[in-house]
């Protein structure tokens, strides 16, 4: 019965659902991405996540078409690189998905900021959409990489590619202000859009998160 009472609740939260996914990827990725059955799973979780992000964009002013078509060449990509072993489409996949997760971030900010009522789904929405955001610039990381091999490097094994896990680090601690680790970038090009991703981090918490924290400090009427 628990069980069930918890599988209702979150259907009636598909933000909880997709933060949770988001949380889950992060934590198997860094045993899946280093062989290649590995990746092949790390493709399939990323489709999974894919359609736990669609779900969720059909709850806000966000178009349910737009992310399907968005997703759609995604997750064709994917599978190329699955069944194909084509890392050359690696770059086309990360810009695709960028893209398809920043116009699911600002569909949830749009969601968030339509009323002054705080619901217990938009709380889940502040913390799916950071990660939304953060996944996607994760995204742009991997194609700065693929087009100018080393603009990136960490104090492990510098010389080699930095891995998703390694990128995904680095978004979450650029995007958030609390430093910048051990991943740093190295090319110009890099160090701009890691300036972009401070910048979208400080105004995201500055603007959506405090209001909602002010919202939710409102005496109920």
């Amino acid at each position: 019965m628990r069980l069930l009472r918890l599988l209702v609740r979150t259907r009636r939260h598909p933000s909880a659902i997709l933060l949770l996914a988001q949380l889950l990827g992060m934590l198997l990725y860094p045993f899946l991405e280093r062989t290649h059955y590995g990746h092949v799973a790390f493709n399939a979780f990323g489709i999974v996540i894919l359609t736990f992000t669609i779900r969720m964009v059909r709850r806000t002013p966000g178009h349910t078409w737009l992310s399907v078509a968005m997703a759609v060449p995604i997750i064709a990509l994917l599978s190329a690189q699955m069944f194909l072993n084509l890392p050359v489409l690696q770059a086309w996949a990360s810009g695709l998905e960028a893209l398809f997760y920043f116009y699911a971030a600002g569909s949830l900010i749009a969601y968030m900021m339509a009323d002054r009522h705080v619901t217990t789904d938009e709380l889940y929405a502040a913390g799916a959409t950071f990660t939304l955001l953060a996944w996607g610039f994760t995204h742009l990381y991997l194609v700065v990489q693929a087009l100018a091999p080393g603009s990136f490097a960490a104090a492990v094994n510098p010389e080699l590619p930095r891995t998703w896990t390694e990128l995904n680090y680095l978004s979450f601690a650029l995007l958030s202000s609390t430093g910048i680790g051990d991943v740093i970038p190295l090319t110009v090009h890099a160090r701009a859009l890691a300036s972009i991703e401070m910048f979208v981090g400080l105004m995201y918490l500055a603007s959506v998160v405090a209001r909602l924290i002010g919202l939710t400090m409102q005496p109920s009427k």
